[in-house]
């Protein structure tokens, strides 16, 4: 049965409030936005990571240093990170730091396994050795699967052969949890799942080799917009989707372990667009005449298409998108005009977080 937003906001607060939960990653992107959204249901949040990778950086512009307990580290550092779990104790553990770039894996292979592959052994000895953690999500990508460039949905139980170094690394992250899984927490004392998500776009990501962060620098510098491979069809949603589901599943399992287990987490087929199709969408969002041009450079191998079949969390959870591509388009271009704008961001994150988990 479908759960309302606002029933569904209710309860992760009811279930989150006061819980200690580490993450890693958290001055990423997506963790940025994650360990906001876990302020505000009131958890005692920890975060384990290098510094912001872009400058600026969400963590930074948000100002989200001067609200939790963030603890400067690099999750190749298992004595360090093993400091951390004995001070903190924590119950929950979402596990987000990676290399998350497919041009950066090509350029540096072995920092992006010695991160994505050792890192994630690491975490999961932590919580081998921590007795207070409960649940412990991996969150991994999409780019996991061996790729055949089919038109249907890769499923959870398809086989995991990443092609290029990132994808590949994140394959092996999923065999690590696996591994852990079945040798160290068979007692049941800490349920474990791994999420695959789909392309992530949203207010604040600054990262290089990304489209929806290039077509912002575009527009900001009132510039057309660079697309290197237009055709490449990819399942893009608005951050906050996956993060409500890696919350659900984390929450979900700890109650009750026959959650846990590997989900995906992706938009419907229709919002599974053409790099192309979303800078349209982007150039329409923004207005003033912005246009891309289409500069295909070969480059290094990058899957032409791809998309998710995410029967299994509707099933399991009664989960759905709540945004179409073209509204996760919006969001960010409305998030993007108020950073240009000088607007206190951190305002901004929190009436986005407020609205998508409000009834329409």
């Amino acid at each position: 049965m479908e759960v309302s937003r606002k029933d569904s906001w209710s309860e992760l607060q009811d279930f989150y409030r006061g819980k200690r939960v580490l993450v890693t990653g958290h001055t990423g992107f997506k963790g940025s936005w994650l360990v906001r959204i876990l302020m505000n249901m009131g958890a005692d949040v920890t975060g384990y990571a290098l510094k912001g990778p872009t400058d600026p950086c969400l963590f930074d512009v948000a100002g989200l240093e001067d609200h939790m307990d963030s603890v400067e580290g690099d999750v190749r550092d298992l004595a360090h990170l093993k400091e951390v779990f004995e001070r903190v104790r924590p119950e929950v553990v979402l596990h987000l730091a990676a290399q998350p770039i497919v041009r950066d894996s090509y350029k540096d292979p072995v920092y992006t396994y010695e991160t994505n592959v050792m890192g994630t052994v690491n975490v999961l000895e932590c919580v081998r050795l921590t007795p207070s953690v409960r649940s412990f999500l991996n969150v991994t990508t999409d780019k996991v699967y061996e790729n055949k460039e089919w038109e249907y949905g890769y499923r959870e139980n398809d086989p995991l052969d990443g092609y290029d170094p990132y994808s590949n690394s994140k394959s092996c992250s999923e065999l690590v949890t696996h591994s852990y899984q079945k040798s160290f927490f068979q007692d049941g004392r800490c349920a474990i799942s791994t999420s695959r998500a789909g392309n992530v776009i949203g207010g604040g990501d600054f990262a290089n080799d990304r489209i929806i962060p290039d077509c912002i620098r575009a527009a900001a510098g009132g510039r057309a917009i660079v697309v290197r491979n237009p055709f490449s069809t990819r399942p893009y949603q608005h951050v906050l989707e996956p993060l409500a589901v890696y919350l659900t599943i984390a929450m979900c399992q700890w109650k009750d372990a026959k959650y846990a287990g590997y989900y995906n987490v992706g938009p419907d087929d229709r919002d599974c667009v053409t790099t192309g199709e979303l800078a349209d969408l982007f150039c329409s969002a923004w207005g003033d005449n912005l246009t891309w041009e289409n500069h295909y450079d070969g480059g290094p191998h990058e899957a032409n298409f791809l998309k998710l079949d995410c029967s299994r969390i509707k099933s399991v959870f009664g989960w759905k998108p709540r945004m179409s591509v073209k509204e996760a388009v919006e969001w960010t271009v409305e998030w993007t005009k108020a950073y240009l704008d000088g607007r206190d961001m951190l305002q901004v994150m929190d009436q986005q977080i407020q609205a998508f988990w409000s009834e329409k």
